[in-house]
C-alpha cells in the first residue's frame, strides 16, 4: 500500500497453491511469497504469457521499501 496505494492491494486474495514448491525455501529461510499484478495476461508458464516490462519499477520499489522497513538506519 506504501508503494502503489492501499486502494491497489487486494488485501482479501484467495489462498492459492501457485507457489507451494517456495514452501521447501521457507523450510530453511524465512520469507514471504507475494504477487505483483501484471495487468490482463495469459496464464503464467503459458507459450502465450508476456511478462507486462511496465510493472518492474513497481516489483522493485516494493522491495526496495521492505528492505528500508527492515533494516536498522544507521
Amino acid at each position: 500500500g506504501e508503494v502503489v496505494g492501499p486502494e491497489r492491494v487486494d488485501a482479501d486474495a484467495p489462498p492459492s497453491m501457485g507457489g507451494e514448491d517456495f514452501s521447501f525455501m521457507l523450510e530453511e529461510r524465512p520469507g514471504a511469497y507475494i504477487f505483483l499484478g501484471n495487468g490482463d495476461s495469459s496464464e503464467l508458464h503459458t507459450d502465450t504469457y508476456d511478462f507486462n516490462d511496465d510493472v518492474i519499477p513497481v516489483g522493485t520499489s516494493y522491495w526496495v521499501r521492505l528492505a528500508e522497513r527492515a533494516l536498522p538506519v544507521t
